[in-house]
């Protein structure tokens, strides 16, 4: 929903931490869940280690808006289904998290959500949404080969992200 959009994104940027440079992690690089390669493709510009360790919530505030969140129509989605989808997109990716959600909700899997998956997801109880979507996740974490290194700290977060839409989407439960 349009009013979650800074929820939503403080409860990212809370889960994606500050400056990390692990060698095992395929993104490199990255701060504030912003990897160098995507800082610089929204910059236009090349990105020194000191420029990612300088990035704030205000320079990466509008790329988590346009890329990730505009990308998932976060502003259409029901109240705590918002949440889970645009996690998942800066996580995961924008069209693994589109395809989480049109598996839940039974329509064409296309990566792209589109009038008819909205359509589909807004006919839908919230959570149950957000369990299946949930489950999916879990799945794709588990399958992937840097699990052993990272499944602790992507199943805390899914976790934290599973309960806290569901709060988001009773409506008498504060987040």
């Amino acid at each position: 929903m349009k009013q979650n959009w800074d929820v939503c994104l403080a409860h990212v940027l809370k889960s994606e931490g500050g400056f990390v440079n692990h060698p095992s992690d395929p993104g490199g690089m990255t701060n504030l869940g912003v990897t160098k390669k995507v800082w610089e493709e929204w910059t236009g510009k090349p990105a020194t280690e000191q420029d990612m360790r300088n990035l704030t919530h205000d320079d990466v505030a509008p790329l988590y808006q346009k890329r990730y969140w505009d990308a998932i129509h976060g502003d259409d989605l029901p109240s705590g289904v918002d949440l889970c989808v645009f996690d998942c997109a800066v996580n995961a990716g924008v069209g693994r998290s589109a395809r989480f959600l049109q598996r839940t909700a039974q329509v064409t899997t296309d990566g792209i959500i589109g009038p008819g998956t909205l359509k589909a997801v807004q006919a839908m109880s919230p959570s149950l949404v957000i369990r299946d979507f949930c489950a999916q996740r879990e799945m794709h974490y588990k399958s992937l080969p840097t699990f052993p290194t990272f499944g602790k700290g992507w199943m805390a977060r899914l976790d934290k992200v599973e309960d806290d839409a569901m709060k988001m989407a009773s409506p008498s439960a504060p987040v």
